[in-house]
């Protein structure tokens, strides 16, 4: 998901009812074409703002209406309250025509019944399968079913350093393992500068950091068979290993444990702090004033080595579905939406504007996204980045074990003591909050 949608909390205390108890009410009649003249789209605040979101879309629809004869109906939903306002449509009935979600979502909301099912008829109309990158599929839905949702825009998390910090500080690289960022964080606190940003109050942060840790140490949340596993000894390491970078190392400031409204970004844009982990922040840390000659775009670190397959993962697949209701009243013309949405003309344009890559191969591949900060973040979709688990509980997994990490990074701030012990306690908490299979 995109950086602003870290921003937001990922499923608070309603979601986890309407996720447990949702049965597809939003799809009880089935889709028609009752009215084929107009669409309502839920889309996902992507800009720096929605205003931003608003000029950028308009003139798309606008195209798509001049192509189509079909007028859309657009709002732009902040990531605060997407979640709970889909959750509340898929039991209502009373929902949008097509939306976008979070990909990490797909799977839980999947399971509610209410999206249309992506089968290989419907992807043929909008130019079948094949069209999209491998990674960007992998996050649609549960194995061995039809996606839930199309991929629409894509991203990866990476590395992001000050250059005229790291040559103050003598450092002429960014640093590949965990290691070398703490040795290169006492080399920049010698010089009065924070050395790592976290947003250690944001719940789906936390979460996406400690996944790419516990894929780092071998583990994962969830047994093949759909199980939390949240205690095993190297999601506990995994865990802890991440909280530790301010517990222990030092690296991420205590005050960064109350940060959930992007604070960390704009430590960095500000010139405050040398280094962040972020999605496809270009477009953010330009709307700030922060040239993009002034930063350097680095894979984000690994244990030992280099990123790549295995243990090597170093970011989870990051980035935005778009899907239709299934008791939509233009059936055909949310298809017809979709297909524009995610034609290569449409994927270049609005990339472009998000900073963000295509998930579709031909737009992919248009020279625009070959500049620098590009070339990492589309190398780290290909080669070392991992999806999030495609399980229903996935929204009630990102609330209890990223507040568990929110938990420990206050540990953390307020001096009290990390150990494998209370990491491990915190996540025994989490586990026990989980649905019943």
């Amino acid at each position: 998901m995109r950086s602003i949608r870290a921003a937001a909390v990922g499923a608070v205390t309603m979601s986890l009812a309407l996720a447990a108890t949702a049965c597809g009410g939003g799809s009880s009649s089935g889709g028609s074409d009752d009215s084929p003249k107009t669409l309502t789209y839920w889309a996902s605040n992507q800009g720096a703002s929605i205003a931003v979101d608003k000029k950028v879309l308009k003139a798309e629809l606008d195209k798509f209406e001049q192509q189509t004869g079909i007028k859309v109906k657009l709002e732009v939903v902040p990531w605060s309250d997407l979640l709970n306002r889909i959750l509340t449509a898929t039991t209502s009935g009373q929902g949008p025509d097509v939306l976008n979600i979070g990909n990490t979502w797909s799977a839980s909301l999947q399971a509610t019944g209410a999206l249309l099912p992506w089968d290989g008829k419907n992807l043929d109309k909008i130019g079948g399968k094949d069209r999209f990158v491998d990674s960007a599929l992998g996050s649609t839905g549960a194995d061995g079913q039809d996606p839930a949702a199309v991929p629409l825009y894509s991203m990866a998390y990476a590395l992001y350093y000050n250059k005229e910090i790291f040559a103050a500080a003598g450092i002429d690289q960014p640093p590949a393992t965990w290691d070398e960022l703490v040795a290169d964080g006492e080399k920049i606190k010698a010089k009065g500068k924070s050395v790592l940003g976290a947003e250690g109050a944001n719940v789906s942060e936390n979460i996406h950091h400690v996944f790419v840790f516990a894929k780092q140490h071998g583990a994962d949340f969830f047994t093949a068979d759909g199980k939390p596993d949240f205690t095993a000894d190297n999601v506990v390491a995994a865990v802890k290993q991440y909280v530790d970078l301010m517990a222990k190392d030092k690296v991420i400031p205590t005050g960064d444990a109350e940060y959930a409204q992007n604070q960390s970004v704009s430590d960095f844009a500000k010139g405050r702090q040398a280094m962040l982990l972020w999605q496809s922040a270009a477009a953010n840390l330009k709307s700030q004033g922060m040239s993009e000659d002034s930063y350097g775009i680095a894979p984000v670190p690994v244990r030992s080595g280099t990123p790549g397959t295995g243990t090597q993962i170093n970011s989870m697949v990051a980035g935005i579905n778009i899907a239709v209701f299934k008791n939509t009243h233009n059936l055909d013309g949310a298809t017809e939406f979709v297909k524009f949405m995610t034609s290569d003309e449409e994927q270049k344009i609005l990339n472009t504007a998000y900073s963000s890559i295509p998930p579709v191969k031909n737009a992919q591949a248009d020279p625009a996204f070959n500049a620098p900060a590009n070339a990492v973040l589309k190398d780290t979709l290909a080669k070392s980045a991992a999806a999030l688990p495609q399980v229903a509980s996935e929204s009630q997994f990102e609330t209890a074990v990223g507040t568990a990490v929110k938990e420990l990074f206050a540990d953390a701030a307020a001096g009290r003591a990390v150990t494998t012990g209370s990491v491990r306690a915190k996540l025994e908490k989490a586990q026990q909050q989980m649905p019943a299979k």
